[in-house]
């Protein structure tokens, strides 16, 4: 166990650096100077990320970035160290208040893409874990961060889901690198797919069936 002047910024950077984490003692409050710092620290990431698709419509979100920081990294000390918090989950796993746009998930996803991790290290540790819930129900929302997890995402409208050509091409590009078969055999997403692979298909994913066919 380690105590830290910064636990909230070095596990934020440990993770996604590193993707490792320290154990602190206890749960604590995150202070406003450290919450100010990991503005400016996602703000930056996701310039940088945003040099890759090029989008001058989708900007950062710094509201949907911050909640989703403290979601992963209560998930991740929670699941490192439960002491009587079972009844006090919702305190440090909260909803997501704000409009879901295509800018709030993307801002979320630089830390939210972590999240599926310390769900599949509960799920091994206790399946019965009411955090669970909580983290797939969260990742239901947010399920770009959550491609390559067993979700259940039946009732989306897809093409009004991936209607944003820039998220689209996003979100087929992780549904490749994550070889998620649920979500690549959904007709509408597998026709995308299939377009986008063209004769070069049996390069980019061979096992990949056309749902057409």
């Amino acid at each position: 166990m380690t105590e830290n002047r910064s636990p909230f910024l070095d596990t934020l950077f440990l993770l996604r650096k590193e993707e490792s984490m320290t154990v602190f003692i206890g749960l604590q409050e995150i202070p406003e100077k450290e919450m100010l710092e990991a503005a400016d620290y996602f703000r930056a990431e996701f310039e940088k990320e945003r040099l890759e698709f090029q989008s001058a419509e989708v900007m950062h979100h710094q509201d949907a970035a911050l909640w989703a920081a403290k979601i992963l990294y209560h998930s991740a000390q929670l699941y490192l160290v439960r002491r009587d918090t079972s009844t006090d989950l919702k305190k440090f796993i909260p909803d997501y208040t704000g409009k879901i746009d295509v800018s709030a998930i993307l801002s979320a996803d630089l830390s939210l893409r972590f999240v599926p991790q310390v769900l599949a290290a509960l799920q091994i540790a206790d399946p019965e874990d009411p955090l669970i819930v909580l983290l797939e129900s969260l990742l239901t929302r947010f399920h770009y961060s959550g491609i390559g997890t067993d979700l259940d995402l039946q009732n989306i409208n897809w093409q009004d889901e991936l209607k944003n050509a820039t998220y689209r091409k996003l979100y087929l590009e992780r549904i490749v690198e994550k070889k998620d078969y649920k979500l690549a055999e959904i007709p509408y997403i597998n026709q995308l797919l299939i377009a986008e692979f063209g004769m070069y298909k049996d390069v980019f994913w061979k096992e990949l069936k056309d749902t057409r066919d």
